[in-house]
């Protein structure tokens, strides 16, 4: 199996698994698709494509639902570097203007 095809299938299911946890999430809070849908600004088959793990779906609709989730900073914590061992190991590199070739 290629990287490319072995990246693609973890990015499909890391989505499917972020879908069933928006859907999980929306259920727990007493939400129909369109009630959620209509808080978030956005289409029930959008709101759909998100729950099935659609990788096609833009950051912007996952934002705009993880808001109505209130899930939103979350994510922003998740992502975020300095939260991680990793990152904050490598937290000097942050001060350079540009990576470094390889």
């Amino acid at each position: 199996m290629s990287l490319d095809m072995e990246s693609s299938m973890r990015t499909d299911s890391s989505m499917e698994e972020l879908g069933a946890h928006f859907k999980s999430w929306r259920i727990m809070l007493g939400l129909s698709q369109e009630l959620a849908a209509q808080r978030a600004h956005i289409s029930v088959p959008a709101l759909r494509r998100v729950e099935r793990g659609d990788p096609g779906v833009s950051l912007g609709t996952l934002m705009k639902l993880a808001d109505v989730l209130r899930m939103d900073q979350h994510m922003v914590k998740a992502v975020d570097p300095l939260n991680h061992d990793l990152g904050r190991a490598r937290a000097h590199m942050l001060t350079r203007k540009r990576a470094k070739r390889s």
